[in-house]
């Protein structure tokens, strides 16, 4: 799309069951609150460990939304 601008909002996605679904998380949430979501980039991965297990993954990453006229 040429002559287009966009916001990049930050998003944290989480998940106890994999990354993947962190990421799905995160935008599903992210498109209740923002229109024209376009992509993402993952910037960071990070995880906490229970008793020797991963029990949460957590994905931050940036996502993109046009501006558009109104």
């Amino acid at each position: 799309m040429p002559n287009s601008a966009y916001q990049l909002l930050e998003i944290v996605g989480t998940s106890p069951v994999s990354s993947d679904d962190a990421i799905r998380s995160g935008i599903e949430k992210a498109t209740l609150m923002h229109h024209a979501l376009d992509w993402f980039q993952v910037t960071e991965t990070r995880g906490q460990i229970r008793e020797g297990k991963v029990t949460q993954f957590r994905v931050i990453m940036k996502v993109s939304t046009r501006l558009d006229r109104p």
